[in-house]
């Protein structure tokens, strides 16, 4: 009974161990609403830093299929977007502008910091994977 009970106790102990497989994945199609800039505080690798716009638009109202009734609605959300990978964070300092139409691979992260006000805060950001520049 005694070694049936260890024998119990550790296979719980290995499933325990076991990671689950998740995922963290963002893809987002949008317009560079500022010029990157890039930061780095004394012994942390640089960042370079951008914000990004994507739209969603909607028809509301009871307008059937096909009809052009109802009202257009929009919705605008900013992204914070952060590149540490050293060769995309440089060329993206380099090459994005504030108006350019990219698409952003990544992962969401939640966070907080202290501003300059001494204020703790919550942030947002999108660890971003990969940057694609495309033509308007």
């Amino acid at each position: 009974q005694v070694l049936r009970q260890f024998v119990r106790h550790d296979s719980d102990t290995v499933t325990s161990l076991v990671l689950e497989r998740s995922m963290n994945r963002v893809q987002l199609l949008g317009r560079v609403g500022q010029d990157p800039i890039m930061r780095q505080v004394e012994g942390k690798n640089p960042v370079t830093i951008f914000s990004l716009a994507t739209n969603e638009m909607w028809r509301t109202g009871d307008s059937e299929v096909g009809q052009g009734g109802g009202d257009i609605s929009q919705k605008t959300t900013w992204h914070r977007i952060s590149v540490f990978r050293p060769g995309l964070r440089d060329v993206t300092y380099q090459y994005v502008r504030k108006g350019s139409r990219i698409f952003v691979e990544g992962k969401i992260d939640y966070g907080e910091y202290t501003d300059k006000n001494n204020v703790r805060r919550q942030a947002t950001t999108i660890i971003a994977d990969n940057v694609i520049f495309l033509s308007d």
